[in-house]
């Protein structure tokens, strides 16, 4: 059973840094993409970022420029780098995997995932 765990989150002032990490059990974590989505109240689930399991990435062009999503297979984690946050950068944050491969487009759909992690709430203040 594949299982994630955020962490990282909290409150910031805009113009600060987080680092969000997820710890990833149950499977070859070097073998698989991983994503990470937020969800802010009212609005939809939207992707943020993914990692190909060859290491290509793909950002959502709000975050571009100011987000950073690595892995470090020897740890089984994931990672999103946070820079120069914003007030609508508000949202819960989830870290994703997919049971399957698929080409790097398709990691922004929520519904090519699997698993999800419980989410962990990231806030910045103006």
């Amino acid at each position: 059973q594949v299982q994630l765990v955020e962490s990282g989150g909290g409150l910031v002032q805009a113009g600060g840094s987080l680092r969000l990490s997820c710890a990833a059990s149950g499977r070859t974590f070097s073998n698989y993409a991983m994503g990470w989505f937020r969800q802010a109240p009212g609005k939809e689930r939207e992707v943020v970022a993914a990692i190909s399991w060859s290491g290509g990435t793909y950002y959502t062009d709000s975050v571009k420029g100011r987000f950073t999503i690595s892995r470090d297979n020897a740890k089984n984690t994931l990672y999103l780098q946070m820079n120069s946050l914003k007030p609508e950068d508000t949202a819960v944050y989830y870290c994703a995997a997919p049971e399957r491969r698929y080409g790097l487009s398709d990691y922004r759909e929520p519904y090519n995932y699997n698993y999800w992690g419980q989410g962990t709430q990231v806030t910045v203040s103006s």
